[in-house]
Parts: C-alpha cells; structure tokens; sequence
C-alpha cells in the first residue's frame, strides 16, 4: 500500500522556513569569517559545516557547492540582510534613483555606497582572489560587475533624464565613470590598503562624481 503523505500544517511549514533560513544564515555567517581567516580556496565545505554546526549533506542541499556559499556570504553582504530583494529593487536605491536633486543623488549614492562596501568589501576580494584559478569564480566575479554597472547605470540615467550631465558627457560615459569610481576595487586600495576612513572614502567619492559628471 502507498504510504499517504499528510500535508504540513500552516505553522508546520512556517517554523520549517524558519529553521531553514537560521541554518543558511548560520553556515553564511561561517563561511564568511572562515573565508576572511583562510581565503577562499583553503577553506573547506568541512570545516564550515563544522563552524556552522550543520550537517555537510544540509549544506550542500542548500548551497550546492563552496562557490555556491560565496555567492550567497554576497548576497547578504550586499544587501544587509538575508530577504530576497534584489538591491535595485529596495527603498534606499528607489528613492535614490527618484531624487530630483543631482547633488543630493550623487551624496545619497556615496553614503549607500559606503555601507555597502563596508560589507562587501572583503568578501570581494577574496572572490576576485578565487577568480583568479577558479573558471567558475571568475564567471561569478564578471556576473557581479555586470549587475553592478546595470545598476549603477539607473543613476547615469537618472541625471541625463534630468539635463544634469555635463553637457559634452554622454550618459554612456557617465556610466563607465560612476562604475569605475564606485568601484570595489577602488573602494579596497583606498580603505584597505591605504588606510582611509570610511567617512573620509565617502565624502571623496561624493566630491569627485559631482566634480565628473555635473556642471
């Protein structure tokens, strides 16, 4: 006879989403410190299913792979927290995008962009260090740069609609300057290796992109 299947209960299935979600942030929480110790190829899916205190087969079932858990320490980085929004999509970047002001806009963008590279900072470069033996980590590197300038392109956008630009700067140009300013990369020579602030990082940024691209 086939064994019959009863259906979760509603909060049967609302606590197993919730024990869920704490075992992802936990082992995400892991990986990530591990990754900032270790870098990203001497850390193993053992030693953060032993960090995290979750089965390894529960981590692969939620990961699939190490680069899988890299991308998800990302996400949350680059986010702030674990909810499925995509970045373009929250409040802070709608009203940012919005703002009719090209001065506060290009102040705003600076002041987010310093919180989230306080977050993601780290965790790129270990990505960009992994890229650079890893097929499927440089993939995964050139995916976040290409979200990045798509995303980055909503505010080149945004001052051209409004006449803002420069008057010889095409918004494409625009574009390319706010995504190599705005960049990790610049964000980690100038906070990590030259030992900036952040507050002094942000207030450069703000000063340079208004200086850039508006009259």
């Amino acid at each position: 006879m086939d064994r019959v299947v009863k259906p979760l209960r509603p909060y049967e299935g609302a606590a197993r989403q919730a024990r869920t979600r704490r075992t992802r942030a936990a082992v995400v929480e892991a990986a990530r410190s591990l990754f900032v110790e270790r870098g990203y190829a001497a850390t193993t899916i053992e030693a953060i299913s032993d960090r995290s205190d979750t089965p390894q087969a529960t981590v692969y079932r939620l990961f699939s792979s190490k680069l899988g858990i890299l991308k998800a320490v990302l996400d949350v980085s680059v986010g702030g927290d674990d909810e499925v929004v995509a970045m373009a999509d929250r409040p802070q970047v709608l009203a940012l995008v919005s703002d009719e002001d090209p001065k506060t806009q290009l102040a705003g963008f600076a002041a987010l962009l310093r919180q989230v590279m306080a977050r993601v900072g780290s965790v790129h470069r270990i990505l960009a260090d992994a890229a650079r033996s890893d097929d499927d980590a440089a993939s995964l590197l050139a995916e976040i740069a290409r979200q990045r300038h798509a995303g980055q392109r909503r505010i080149a956008h945004s001052l051209a609609r409004s006449g803002a630009l420069l008057p010889e700067l095409r918004e494409r140009d625009a574009a390319d300057i706010i995504h190599a300013l705005a960049s990790p990369e610049v964000y980690g020579l100038l906070v990590f290796d030259r030992g900036w602030s952040s507050e002094r990082y942000e207030k450069w940024l703000r000063s340079i992109l208004i200086d850039q691209l508006l009259p």
